[in-house]
């Protein structure tokens, strides 16, 4: 299975494109995201990801795997939105987050963390004059990157590990031991950053 953020070679059209453009269309397509407000509109929009998926040659399971790691907030915003706004507005907010996660992760597995490392820290880079570190805040951006890749992975093996308990659906006993190993990279992490000279 491939997790949220990790790259996946192809030689397609959408990995040809350069890390700032695909940067800017992921902006630009959070925000159409942000309009569609009927459930026809909201499926049409996901349709149109997975189409993207197509033209990038991924495998076909790719947008499921992408998804998996956070289908339980959908699920759980899904619930609270039947009972706060009804069922047509809760299809339309889980199919829209679905579809907005699936956008960032093509532009992950479609790009290297370095062109993205690299696009940040040249569009940031007239900040430089009021003190602003490109290469800093493209640091931040890789590792927020990686990150969310390896929370994901984290996700998922305390969810087989629960499986394998007997499969507890307590949500305390996901998050508690998530939230622990989530602690202990981000732990490990500094450390690491420090031993070579960052602060």
């Amino acid at each position: 299975m491939n997790l949220l953020g990790l790259y996946v070679p192809r030689d397609s059209v959408v990995h040809r494109l350069p890390a700032g453009a695909k940067l800017v269309l992921l902006a630009a397509g959070c925000l159409a995201v942000a309009w569609l407000r009927t459930p026809a509109a909201a499926v049409l929009g996901l349709a149109v990801v997975l189409g993207l998926y197509a033209v990038a040659r991924l495998p076909a399971r790719s947008p499921v795997d992408q998804a998996r790691p956070v289908a339980v907030i959908v699920a759980a915003v899904f619930v609270a939105q039947v009972m706060l706004a009804g069922w047509s507005a809760a299809v339309v907010i889980a199919v829209n987050l679905v579809t907005v996660v699936l956008l960032a992760a093509l532009l992950t597995v479609t790009t290297r963390t370095g062109d993205i490392v690299d696009a940040v820290a040249r569009a940031v880079g007239p900040l430089h004059r009021f003190g602003v570190d490109p290469d800093s805040v493209g640091l931040v951006v890789g590792l927020g990157v990686r990150s969310v890749a390896v929370v994901a992975g984290l996700a998922h093996e305390v969810r087989e590990a629960q499986v394998a308990r007997g499969g507890s659906r307590n949500p305390v006993a996901f998050l508690v031991p998530l939230v622990l190993r989530t602690i202990r990279y981000a732990d490990r992490l500094a450390e690491a950053m420090v031993a070579r000279g960052v602060d």
